[in-house]
């Protein structure tokens, strides 16, 4: 049965999704949810998820939310699949893989998040962008990938010498801040820049990101 994934393309929490499916090659179905119109806000998508945010995953009678829970549950299902993204062979690789997703969840991601939000959100709502939020972050972002670029120094990927959920969680928000002026925070790290480019390169993530268009004419 096919998998069917409600969300939408631009979003990067659904793009994280649709990532780790093309990695493991596995035929999904994109059910657009559509969050100009609020529809993940009424009941229909609210039974599906209570609160109210994309992406949701069905599979079958199994039905997930969160999108690095769902990523995870696709790993797992599809690990015979493609690149093992979560090391399921070795229980040192694989607790290196867990390290790294939890350090994106709590150092990377709140620290992006809210610069994103900033740039992209904030003239939908027809606000000028926060300096002062833009300022914070950037500093908190900036601690942050300074282990980064210590840790890639040593190997070339987060987790190790080798491709897994650890990194491709990172590609959807950072694809969006290397649109911001705030990209040099990346590209002044030679081990982050080289990373970076390294795993937005992958054709999987090459066919999410032609769909990432948010705040692009059009598109707002």
């Amino acid at each position: 049965m096919e998998l069917k994934l409600y969300g939408a393309a631009l979003s990067p929490c659904t793009s994280r999704v649709m990532t780790c499916l093309h990695e493991k090659e596995a035929d999904f179905e994109l059910v657009p949810v559509d969050l100009f119109a609020g529809e993940h806000k009424q009941l229909p998508f609210l039974a599906k998820n209570p609160f109210g945010q994309i992406p949701v995953l069905e599979d079958g009678d199994l039905s997930l939310f969160e999108s690095r829970a769902i990523s995870a549950y696709v790993a797992e299902k599809f690990k015979q699949t493609g690149d093992d993204l979560i090391r399921h062979q070795s229980f040192k690789e694989a607790a290196e893989v867990k390290v790294w997703m939890e350090v994106e969840s709590q150092h990377y991601h709140p620290a992006i998040s809210p610069i994103i939000f900033q740039f992209f959100a904030s003239p939908l709502q027809g606000k000028a962008p926060d300096q002062a939020i833009i300022d914070d972050n950037t500093e908190k972002l900036g601690k942050v990938l300074d282990v980064y670029e210590d840790k890639l120094s040593r190997t070339k990927y987060l987790a190790g010498d080798f491709y897994s959920l650890a990194d491709l969680f990172h590609l959807s928000f950072t694809y969006y801040f290397m649109k911001t002026p705030c990209a040099h925070l990346i590209n002044d790290r030679p081990h982050v820049k080289a990373w970076w480019e390294d795993i937005s390169s992958r054709p999987a993530f090459q066919k999410v990101a032609s769909a990432m268009n948010f705040g692009e004419k059009g598109n707002l």
